[in-house]
């Protein structure tokens, strides 16, 4: 069965769902598009879109075309009311992360979703490779016994070029905010625990052109008494990592050392494990038929067609915004903070 959806918000990052994951997915035919800019609505006609398919107002759209679910590529200012008012209309909602400004607006819109019994999930992406689910695997085998200590390191460099041409450097906290939000999330999916408390410090260098720090350091608690010591940079000189960082991860038996979604996409995905006193081997990668946004798509298709809650469904993954949020806190106070 193929869900009829439409998309709001066609900026660069709209245009590129639209042209590398939406036009592609065989679950979803897109029956309109929403932006408030006509340049964006003219940008994403050149890419196949129809004219009598484009509208300036979600509103307009979700009266106008029959449909089942709403994905959400505004913004972060727009995500909550978009997704408001896709939900009172009684559509399903995608939403890209953060899905909100804050912790109590994304518990009013998951409330929202439950009491009309629609499906709300936020695409967490960087869960949807394959070392990911075999890191995961491994930790629920105990395959290294319990984990007591990660570190996760992400490296990149961004061209310092004219602060204009930029988006990075006008974004309020461009590494937590942006970045830094899909690792946390996958600190929570592999460990299987939630974060209790976060320490973290971020700066930015007198000769860096980003308005808000790029750089930082966390050190994060979890409940099943593993701790994380993270660092990422957007602004480093040393070897670039992976978009999902690289990671070691002690356990009471040896270490799980991993990395995924490279710029090649999953060829350069690897897992490796490290018992006491063995040699070190590579363990077997799946392949994956919907990887990335694909599989966020796919997830998505099969939460309404089943009725059950994905494992990204909002109400889920407020323990990763709450951990974001929790680093801005922490980061602008300079004091530990103790999380919910």
């Amino acid at each position: 069965m193929t869900l009829k959806i439409v998309q709001v918000g066609l900026g660069g990052f709209g245009q590129d769902w639209y042209k590398n994951y939406l036009s592609k997915s065989p679950d979803f035919e897109v029956v309109a598009f929403v932006d408030v800019d006509a340049a964006m609505l003219a940008c994403v006609q050149e890419l196949g879109a129809k004219v009598e398919h484009c509208y300036s107002s979600v509103e307009q759209a979700l009266e106008s075309v029959e449909s089942d679910a709403v994905l959400v590529t505004t913004t972060l200012p727009y995500h909550v009311p978009v997704a408001i008012a896709a939900l009172q209309a009684g559509r399903h909602v995608l939403t890209e992360k953060p899905f909100a400004p804050s912790v109590e607006e994304a518990r009013q819109v998951t409330e929202l979703a439950a009491e009309k019994g629609l499906i709300l999930m936020v695409s967490q992406n960087y869960r949807f490779f394959p070392a990911v689910r075999t890191v995961q695997a491994l930790v629920k085998e105990n395959r290294v016994g319990p984990i007591h200590t990660v570190n996760l390191d992400f490296r990149r460099y961004v061209p310092q070029t004219h602060p204009d041409t930029h988006r990075h450097y006008h974004l309020r906290q461009p590494l937590l905010l942006d970045m830094s939000i899909h690792h946390f999330d996958l600190m929570r999916a592999v460990l299987g625990q939630e974060p209790v408390e976060i320490s973290c410090v971020t700066w930015n260098p007198s000769w860096s052109r980003y308005k808000d720090a790029p750089a930082g350091a966390a050190t994060i608690k979890f409940d099943g008494g593993a701790v994380v010591n993270y660092r990422g940079s957007w602004i480093s000189s040393g070897p670039k990592t992976p978009w999902a960082g690289e990671w070691h991860m002690e356990g009471q038996d040896g270490e799980i050392i991993w990395t995924s979604r490279a710029d090649s996409g999953t060829g350069d995905d690897r897992v490796s494990i490290s018992e006491i006193g063995k040699s070190a081997r590579s363990a077997p990668i799946p392949v994956l038929d919907n990887i990335d946004r694909g599989g966020s798509l796919h997830a998505f298709a099969e939460a309404i067609l089943s009725g059950q809650d994905p494992e990204t469904a909002g109400s889920a993954n407020i323990g990763s915004l709450a951990l974001t949020f929790g680093a801005i806190e922490s980061a602008t106070t300079g004091l530990p903070v103790k999380l919910r």
